[in-house]
C-alpha cells in the first residue's frame, strides 16, 4: 500500500517569527501544530524588520520586502497592499493542497482569488472581524462598506473559518457564515515565556504595565487620566508602555499634560524582555473602550500577565472584563477615570501588603485555558480535518 503523501499547507501572513505580535505568535503556533501533525508546510510573508533577530524554521519560510510605516509596521492599506499584490503572484506559483490566509481582509481576498484560479480550498483565520474595528475608528463611512463588503466576501468564500473565541465566531456568522464552517480554537500565549519564573525589570518606582496595540477602540489613555487620581494616594506610581500602534502619539500627549515624568514609553520589546517589565508590576493595563462594537475582544495582554503572576486591571465591559472577573485574574474596572483609579489604587495597596496568594492561581489558569501551543493544535486539527476530506 502506497504511502499516502503528507498535505501541503501554505500560510500566508504578513507577520510572521522573529517578528514580535499576537498574529506572529498565533501563526506559529499552528504552523507548529501542522507539523508536528505531519504537514508540509511554507509560510510566505515579509522580510522582517532589522533588530528582530534570526529565525531558521525546519520547514520552508520565504520572505518578501514590504512597506512599514515610520515605526516599522506593516499597517495601513498602502503597506497591506505591498505584501498582498506580490503574495498574489507568490501564491499563483506555489504548489498547494490548502491555503491559511491571516487577517487583514485584504490579504484574504488575495489567498481567495488565487485560491480560486488554482482550484483549492483555503482557511480563513478570525483572530477578530476588521468591519467591527473600524467602527470603532474614525474612517469614512464608504471605507467602512468596502471593507465590510470585502470580509463578508472573504469569509464566505473560505472553506472554514477559525475563529479565536465564541464571539468573533458570531460576528464571523453575521456575515451569513453556515455555522458548520466555523471552528472555534481558542486563543492564548506561550507559557513558556509568560510565566512567573525569570528575570525580573528593576525599576526604581512602583508601576503598572501596559504591553502590545494601542489603538482608538482600545482607549489606553483611561490608564493616563486615572494616574493623577492614584498619585494622590502613591505619589510615586508610574505607567509603562510597551508596543505601539495608532493611537500612541495621542497617548503621549495626554500623558505630557496630565501626569508629566509619570509616563514612559518604551517602544517594541521582544517577549522575553516584556515578560521582564510585567513579572516587576504592580498591575498590568488592558482596556477595551465600550460602545464601539468591540466588547467581544478577548486581548490576549491579559493572558500574558496572569501567566506571569501578575494582576491584571481591565477597563470596559463585555468578554474581557468577564475574563478577569471570572478567573480570577485581577479587576474589572467601568471605563471611567475615578473607577479605574481605585482599581489601579487597590492594586498597589495589595502589593504594598506584600498580596501574592493569586498568583499562583492566575498562572494556573493561563496553563488551563489560554495555552498558545493548546490553540495552535486545535486550529491545525482543523486545518488537517479539512484537507483529509477534500
Amino acid at each position: 500500500m502506497a504511502k499516502q503523501k503528507p498535505l501541503k499547507v501554505v500560510v500566508a501572513t504578513r507577520l510572521y517569527a522573529p517578528e514580535v505580535g499576537a498574529a506572529a505568535f498565533r501563526l506559529k503556533a499552528l504552523v507548529d501544530g501542522l507539523v508536528e501533525q505531519g504537514a508540509e508546510v511554507e509560510v510566505i510573508t515579509t522580510r522582517a524588520p532589522k533588530g528582530a533577530g534570526v529565525f531558521r524554521p525546519p520547514y520552508r519560510l520565504t520572505r518578501w520586502p514590504v512597506l512599514r510605516d515610520p515605526g516599522g509596521n506593516v499597517r495601513g492599506y498602502v503597506q497591506y497592499l505591498s505584501f498582498d499584490i506580490p503574495a498574489f503572484f507568490r501564491l499563483l506559483a506555489v504548489k498547494a493542497d490548502m491555503v491559511v490566509s491571516e487577517p487583514p481582509p485584504t490579504t484574504g481576498l488575495v489567498v481567495a482569488l488565487s485560491s480560486l484560479l488554482r482550484r483549492r480550498p483555503f482557511v480563513y483565520y478570525a483572530a477578530d472581524v476588521w468591519t467591527e474595528a473600524l467602527s470603532a475608528m474614525e474612517v469614512p463611512e464608504t471605507v467602512k462598506r468596502v471593507m465590510g463588503a470585502l470580509e463578508g466576501f472573504v469569509l464566505r468564500r473560505a472553506a472554514k473559518v477559525i475563529a479565536v473565541s465564541e464571539p468573533v465566531a458570531g460576528q464571523v456568522a453575521r456575515f451569513n457564515v453556515p455555522a458548520k464552517r466555523i471552528h472555534v480554537v481558542g486563543n492564548g500565549v506561550d507559557t513558556g515565556v509568560f510565566s512567573p519564573d525569570g528575570p525580573v525589570a528593576a525599576a526604581a518606582k512602583p508601576y503598572f504595565i501596559y504591553t502590545g496595540t494601542m489603538s482608538e477602540w482600545q482607549g489606553a489613555g483611561i490608564f493616563i487620566e486615572a494616574l493623577p487620581l492614584v498619585r494622590e494616594r502613591f505619589p510615586d506610581a508610574e505607567v509603562r508602555f510597551f508596543g505601539q500602534g495608532t493611537d500612541e502619539d495621542h497617548l503621549k500627549a495626554l500623558a505630557g499634560t496630565l501626569a508629566p515624568g509619570a509616563v514612559y514609553f518604551g517602544g517594541v520589546v521582544p517577549p522575553s524582555e516584556a515578560a521582564q517589565w510585567i513579572r516587576g508590576a504592580a498591575g498590568a493595563l488592558v482596556s477595551i473602550k465600550p460602545g464601539q462594537g468591540y466588547d467581544f475582544a478577548k486581548p490576549t495582554k491579559i493572558y500574558a500577565a496572569a501567566g506571569c503572576g501578575t494582576p491584571v486591571v481591565f477597563a470596559g465591559q463585555g468578554d474581557g472584563a468577564a475574563i478577569v472577573a471570572d478567573g480570577g485574574l485581577g479587576s474589572a474596572a467601568a471605563y471611567e477615570a475615578q473607577a479605574v483609579a481605585d482599581a489601579m489604587i487597590a492594586v498597589l495597596a495589595d502589593s504594598t501588603l506584600g498580596g501574592t496568594q493569586s498568583a499562583d492561581a492566575r498562572v494556573a489558569w493561563v496553563a488551563d485555558h489560554a495555552s498558545l501551543a493548546a490553540s495552535g493544535r486545535v486550529a491545525a486539527e482543523a486545518v488537517m480535518k479539512l484537507g483529509n476530506t477534500e
